[in-house]
């Protein structure tokens, strides 16, 4: 059993990091297809990106659920280190998160076995936080649809490669929907 002097530490300096994170996210989320950086500082066992990490310190409590990948649930450090830093309630079922942390995207399970709100709740979709091989290079996707003037193009390497034309499913569904923060 890990001792929790073992486990990564979270922000060094917990106010200004998760202002900096969230406001990094919500400007993502306000203009999807944009890259924002994360640069506050924080440990994360392995395989959890440091991007993914800072999220979940800044999104994370003991009210939201959180369901972890295959990858992520085999490495009992992921599991410990979000229970000892934001006392989020790690749950079996998929459909009951509201996040979910996704290491290995071509493991993506079908998005029906998320929760996608409803139309009197849309917040209470599952958001997916899915880390992906760049936000640089990769293909191109164009992107449309509420937030985006027009188009956005994103390059990046994402699995699954069918991921936008699984979340297409969204287009007839909303405002209700499963919303994806993509980290590299």
């Amino acid at each position: 059993m890990a001792e929790i002097a073992e486990l990564p530490a979270g922000f060094a300096d917990k106010v200004l990091a998760a202002q900096s994170s969230f406001r990094a996210v919500m400007e993502a989320m306000a203009r999807p297809g944009s890259v924002q950086r994360i640069t506050a500082g924080v440990g994360a066992p392995k395989p959890l990106m440091q991007a993914t990490a800072a999220i979940a310190l800044t999104l994370f409590d003991h009210d939201t659920p959180v369901w972890l990948d295959q990858r992520m649930a085999e490495a009992a450090s992921v599991a410990r280190w979000l229970k000892f830093h934001t006392s989020a309630p790690i749950v079996a079922d998929s459909s009951g998160s509201q996040f979910a942390l996704i290491g290995d995207g071509d493991t993506l399970p079908d998005l029906d076995r998320f929760c996608f709100g409803s139309n009197e709740y849309p917040d209470r979709s599952t958001t997916l936080i899915l880390q992906v091989g760049s936000l640089a290079e990769g293909a191109g996707y164009v992107l449309r649809g509420p937030g985006i003037d027009g188009t956005a193009l994103l390059r990046a390497t994402i699995a699954p490669e069918d991921l936008f034309e699984r979340l297409a499913v969204n287009a007839a569904l909303f405002p209700r929907g499963i919303d994806v923060i993509l980290v590299h």
